[in-house]
């Protein structure tokens, strides 16, 4: 009778600025079956260069750190490293700092007060393709949702001429994305997106990045925040 083989241990960095934090998380993580923690990071630059040294699984990101943030961070992660998920790992679960790491590429959100079998649960969710958030985390994002569907309607015709999907790669510029993430978004190559860009430009005379989200915001493709 042949034996099973047991599941493969997740690879885990852990990211946060304060030593006494990161050590607890760390050794924590080492007593959950399924978490092997590989590295540990004490802020944003830290965990960019231990993902591109390591290759983890998964980083467990806390949001506040010195020099690069946890949403830069994981921007550059999710855009250079596209193999290793992030799980957002913080003290604070605000609006203001929930939905910035989401539109960054974070495909879990945790606060710090969660269980063992809670990461370990993120953790797993997030390598199999799921989203790993917490129930409060979850009604929070469908409640904003909401109201951003309750909001005014976008106009039924894109302006200046563009294309739908020249209006739809806007719409992820807007959203932070970068070039290699907008051609995975839409199933397609790096090469296809900057010609919609170089489009989307000449139509409407912008100049840079910076530009198109003003001007997505200022022709009604993309609501401000509620504040």
């Amino acid at each position: 009778m042949t034996q099973e083989a047991e599941p493969k241990s997740a690879r885990v960095v852990v990211a946060d600025d304060q030593t006494v934090v990161r050590e607890g998380i760390v050794m924590l993580l080492g007593l959950l079956p399924g978490i092997e923690v590989v590295g540990a990071a004490g802020d944003g630059e830290e965990a960019v260069a231990l993902v591109a040294g390591l290759a983890p699984d998964v980083v467990l990101m806390d949001l506040r750190m010195p020099r690069c943030d946890g949403v830069e961070a994981t921007r550059r992660i999710r855009a250079e490293h596209p193999g290793t998920q992030v799980v957002v790992l913080t003290t604070f679960a605000d609006d203001e700092s929930l939905f910035p790491a989401l539109e960054a590429g974070a495909r879990g959100y945790l606060t710090k007060d969660a269980g063992g079998d809670e990461i370990v649960r993120a953790v797993h969710s997030v390598l199999s393709g799921d989203a790993g958030l917490s129930p409060g985390i979850q009604r929070r994002l469908l409640e904003r949702l909401s109201e951003a569907e309750r909001g005014p309607a976008a106009p039924s015709e894109p302006p200046d001429g563009l294309t739908a999907r020249e209006t739809e790669v806007l719409l992820l510029i807007a959203e932070g994305l970068s070039n290699p993430e907008i051609a995975r978004r839409l199933h397609v190559s790096t090469a296809t997106v900057k010609t919609h860009i170089n489009n989307l430009f000449t139509k409407t005379r912008l100049k840079d990045r910076a530009q198109a989200v003003r001007y997505a915001y200022a022709k009604g493709l993309v609501r401000p925040p509620a504040g």
